[in-house]
């Protein structure tokens, strides 16, 4: 096939180009330039959107021989993922930038450009796996595993997508990128926000939505326990920078539980006010095969990296509804849940939707 590349400028992106190449397909490399002011990202190993990144990917595009373009996406970037990300947090909810990146720009802008420009697929580094039926599993390297933040994609992305590395593990990675000499072999993963250069996130957001004092109030008690000077600087389940004035009367720390920005309140409790075991969420995307006509058994993930429970699902007109078999704490809205069904083979994803 006649494949594109995105290449980050990480050692992942650039051995599943080289072994797209390995599988006889015509590649073409492709960094995407994310970036308005990419000095203004974060530098070194600890980005995917940097000068640095550019140089790298070419670089890697260079060792393996195939031709290499550089995409400028900024605008749309930061319009659908950046932007985004403010609106979310002013909203009282936690997005997952990752997640939407994916939906929104790499396969939805990049793909919809290969596939106009005459590309048959889009391939990338993510560790995740395409079955011979078309189905995306987990990774066999469960601790990089990324099927959390692919769940999002339509069926018909997915059939236009290639995962080259989800049936091997992150050393096995490193050391296949030695053997064909690419530099970014040893090259550390990129963590954190890509967009907010120090990591600073509740100053980016103050930045951006200006400050808002408010109160912190005790969930059972209904007492102001301490103030804020921006709601949307929290998250639920945040334990550390609550600076509450006065302790718990039985002594025990407190968790945010919610946040309300119409009121403008933060609300804090115990650990065990945190776990629900019912989540309702909206925009469902069902790519393990046709949406089910009544409940299903299966296992979800809540959050990235986060642990995964049995639960029953459901879908109707309103979204996606989960009963969970086990209390899970610090479950936050606007938060994407997956579905898995358990399989001999990997893990198979049913479908995803965002948490309401």
């Amino acid at each position: 096939m006649r494949v594109l590349a995105a290449m980050s400028g990480g050692v992942d992106s650039a051995v599943a180009a080289a072994r797209a190449v390995d599988a006889g397909h015509d590649v073409t490399g492709v960094h995407l330039a994310l970036a308005r002011n990419p000095q203004t990202y974060r530098t070194g190993a600890r980005g995917c959107c940097t000068l640095e990144d550019s140089r790298d990917a070419r670089r890697a595009a260079d060792v393996i021989g195939i031709p290499f373009y550089v995409w400028d996406l900024a605008d749309r970037f930061h319009a659908d993922v950046v932007d985004d990300f403010v609106a979310e947090y002013a909203a009282g909810r936690t997005p997952n930038p990752c997640l939407r990146c994916n939906e929104k720009i790499k396969f939805a802008a990049v793909l919809d450009r290969a596939v106009a420009l005459g590309f048959d697929a889009v391939v990338t580094g993510h560790h995740a796996r395409l079955g011979p039926d078309g189905l995306l599993r987990r990774s066999v390297d469960l601790d990089k595993d990324q099927s959390y933040v692919l769940a999002v994609l339509t069926r018909d992305q997915l059939d236009r997508s290639i995962f080259p590395l989800g049936g091997s593990t992150k050393a096995q990675v490193r050391a296949e990128a030695a053997d064909r000499g690419l530099a970014v072999a040893d090259k550390p993963d990129s963590h954190d926000i890509c967009f907010i250069s120090d990591g600073d996130t509740r100053r980016f957001l103050a930045e951006r939505l200006g400050e808002e004092p408010g109160d912190i109030v005790d969930g059972r008690t209904g007492a102001v326990v301490g103030t804020h000077t921006g709601a949307y600087a929290y998250t639920v389940g945040q334990r550390r920078g609550l600076a509450l004035r006065e302790p718990a009367p039985d002594g025990r720390p407190r968790y945010v539980l919610s946040i309300t920005p119409v009121t403008n309140t933060v609300t804090v409790g115990p650990a065990e006010a945190l776990a629900v075991s019912t989540v309702s969420a909206q925009r469902p995307v069902w790519t393990g095969g046709a949406r089910p006509d009544g409940p299903v058994e299966c296992r979800v993930q809540l959050r990235a990296h986060g642990s995964v429970v049995p639960a029953t699902v459901r879908c109707d007109d309103t979204g996606l509804h989960a009963r969970l078999h086990e209390p899970v704490r610090g479950v936050a809205a606007g938060q994407a849940i997956v579905a898995y069904r358990p399989d001999p083979a990997g893990d198979v994803v049913l479908g995803s939707a965002t948490i309401r």
